[in-house]
């Protein structure tokens, strides 16, 4: 039987996930994969287990969620105590066991909530919002689709994990915009939700990252709207 408690970060790619994943496993009580065969895919834990498909199954950044198969929940034929231990076996070579939280960030847990507490009741998730028309800007460059689409497949994401939020035990959403903006009071937000003594941001969070997007988007919105 797995006793650990488990953090599983959620959101689009581009949408912030990596950054406070970086900045959660530096907490005293929380283990991170950090350096582990996916250094670069940011280390997901998606990458490291062999269980379930990974998110370039079903057509990998801005593509995933449009798949119905990527959706995953407790009804799912892998959501098998067996399976769960397999996964645990996995990811536990990159964590620290004997910490509180064991920590993992993949995008398509987005659509994979209830699947993931399924496996692991102990659970708490935390999902990151980030305004569309950034996102689709920022994962452009992985995908071959285009802007409206990929607002579209943002949109497509986040109303399943709405529909699925009734069903999970511990969540919490938050906004990428009042993160930059205020990363300690919504870092104190966090750790309160996990019941976890606050620890001081020691990194610069820059607030302008959207700017350039956005400005991109008021130029080209017109050829888009035309279409």
């Amino acid at each position: 039987m797995i006793k650990q408690e488990f953090i599983f970060i959620a959101g689009l790619h581009r949408s912030g996930t990596s950054l406070l994943h970086e900045i959660l496993r530096e907490h005293p009580d929380i283990s991170g994969i950090v350096d582990s065969p996916a250094k670069e895919y940011e280390d997901e834990g998606q990458f490291l287990q062999s269980v379930y498909p990974v998110g370039g199954v079903f057509g990998g950044p801005g593509k995933f969620a449009f798949a119905p198969e990527a959706h995953m929940t407790e009804s799912h034929p892998l959501a098998t105590r067996e399976n769960a231990e397999h996964i645990f076996q996995d990811w536990s070579r990159y964590w620290d066991v004997t910490r509180r939280y064991l920590i993992e960030k993949s995008p398509p847990n987005l659509v994979r909530t209830r699947f993931l507490q399924a496996l692991f009741p102990n659970s708490k998730f935390i999902v990151v919002l980030r305004h569309p028309v950034p996102v689709a800007y920022a994962t452009i460059k992985w995908s071959k689709s285009n802007i409206p689409e990929l607002i579209e497949h943002w949109l497509v994401a986040h109303e399943r994990y709405r529909a699925d939020m009734s069903a999970l035990n511990s969540v919490l959403t938050l906004r990428y915009e009042q993160f930059i903006r205020r990363p300690q009071v919504v870092l104190d937000k966090i750790y309160q939700f996990l019941g976890l003594e606050r620890s001081n941001l020691e990194r610069v969070i820059s607030q302008e990252i959207n700017a350039n997007y956005f400005q991109r988007w008021h130029k080209d919105r017109r050829r888009f709207v035309s279409r």
